[in-house]
């Protein structure tokens, strides 16, 4: 069947009217034309729509489940006409927000937090991506907004900063390498690790430094967090490479040592960014200027 809203408004009115002419007036259609459009709406469903007698027209049960059908249908069409108009004026929107592993589970839960209670027409689509694949999108205009590791090329883009995020490497205090005053990462590729998801973005940052080096890290296990990670490393299941501020956050006391790393890749900075701040909607800028803020 292939209706569209015109052929749905007139089949409406063509029913509260009672007869083909009214409706097709109410319509603003020619008799020919709002005829011709019932014709093809019967040959497309196979089925009579109305009963034709001398007084007019009236519906049959099949006719009485096209209105129920239409009524919805022309209803959720006005809902989205008025949503989009929202969205013109810039009162309502959805900010689409790709944010690495660091970004998305240590500084901005509670930033987006405060963001969406005191703006309730926003929502924002959030969603944790290395920083390549970020900086991709954003120059694909996937999405208005990024938070990235300056570790990638973001040329083309428009950048803030937004966090100082170095890695730190932990261990258990009796692990071999506990009394090596600053081991290189080269050198912990020889251990077991504790690691993110395989598919998280901090995991494949990492494991491309690795194959960088022209080695593979050990993983002897993997967790879904950060604080599944450091627990498992307070009791002895392995070394782990972690952002400073997961480590500062969690609580003191542990059984580890914390290590800085040495390597310009661990020296990491948060950047935010998007292919163009002045062109963002007002809904995305009012996001951009809440995390410049902090």
């Amino acid at each position: 069947m292939h209706f569209d809203l015109i052929d749905l408004r007139l089949y409406l009115n063509i029913l509260e009217a009672g007869n083909i002419t009214a409706g097709a007036a109410c319509s603003h259609l020619s008799l020919a034309a709002a005829s011709a459009r019932i014709r093809g709406m019967e040959a497309s469903a196979g089925i009579a729509f109305f009963q034709r007698g001398r007084r007019g027209v009236s519906p049959t049960p099949a006719g009485k489940a096209l209105a129920q059908h239409a009524r919805l249908m022309l209803q959720q069409a006005q809902y989205l006409q008025q949503d989009l108009a929202e969205y013109a004026k810039g009162v309502k929107g959805q900010v689409r927000l790709l944010c690495n592993t660091t970004a998305i589970t240590e500084y901005l839960p509670e930033l987006l937090a405060d963001f969406l209670r005191a703006h309730p027409n926003l929502d924002i689509d959030l969603q944790e991506l290395p920083s390549l694949r970020i900086t991709h999108a954003l120059h694909q205009g996937t999405a208005e907004l990024g938070i990235v590791s300056d570790a990638v090329d973001t040329s083309g883009l428009d950048t803030r900063p937004f966090r100082d995020d170095p890695l730190v490497l932990i261990m258990p205090n009796d692990h071999p390498l506990a009394d090596v005053r600053a081991p290189s990462f080269n050198q912990t590729l020889a251990y077991e690790y504790v690691g993110l998801n395989a598919h998280n973005a901090l995991a494949i940052y990492l494991e491309e430094q690795a194959l960088h080096s022209g080695q593979r890290m050990s993983m002897r296990i993997r967790a879904e967090g950060f604080d599944g990670v450091m627990r498992m490393v307070a009791h002895g299941a392995g070394l782990a490479i972690v952002p400073q501020a997961a480590v500062q956050r969690f609580a003191a006391g542990q059984g580890w040592k914390c290590c800085a790393l040495e390597e310009p890749w661990a020296q990491r900075k948060l950047l935010l960014c998007a292919r163009s701040f002045e062109a963002l909607p007002r809904y995305a800028g009012a996001l951009l200027e809440a995390l410049s803020a902090d």
